[in-house]
């Protein structure tokens, strides 16, 4: 058919678009963070060549924040969590054991380029009891 492989290969996106990825009240704000943040995790990961092996992976951004430091300026920002899973067909999934180093180039990069954020968590849950997207 001529599908690009990117598309083809591409991870599930949720359906409602990125507002199911915030937690709380969706904001404009909140959908810049969730959107590059979850572009860094996605480039993260293929740039470790680990895309492809994982079936889900994204970021998401509720209302809690965080202190932070930023220069010499201490900072009040959100918290993103990061959430990379496998599974092979969504109705239960286990969170992926993605080596630290890869997180950690997650974490820094989101906390150095997405204005906003000063910290960055990993969702260690599996579905069940916890879903693939959030809320």
């Amino acid at each position: 058919m001529g599908v690009p492989k990117e598309i083809l290969d591409r991870h599930p996106f949720p359906g409602p678009g990125l507002a199911v990825r915030i937690i709380g009240e969706v904001t404009t704000e909140k959908l810049l963070i969730t959107r590059n943040a979850s572009r860094i995790v996605e480039d993260e990961l293929k740039a470790t060549g680990l895309y492809d092996k994982v079936w889900q992976a994204y970021a998401s951004v509720g209302n809690d924040k965080a202190v932070g430091v930023l220069g010499d300026e201490c900072t009040h920002g959100h918290i993103v969590i990061i959430r990379i899973v496998e599974s092979t067909d969504a109705m239960t999934a286990d969170w992926a054991k993605v080596p630290y180093e890869v997180i950690g180039n997650m974490s820094t990069r989101i906390t150095n380029e997405v204005e906003g954020v000063s910290w960055v968590t990993y969702a260690i849950s599996s579905k069940p009891p916890a879903t693939i997207e959030p809320q």
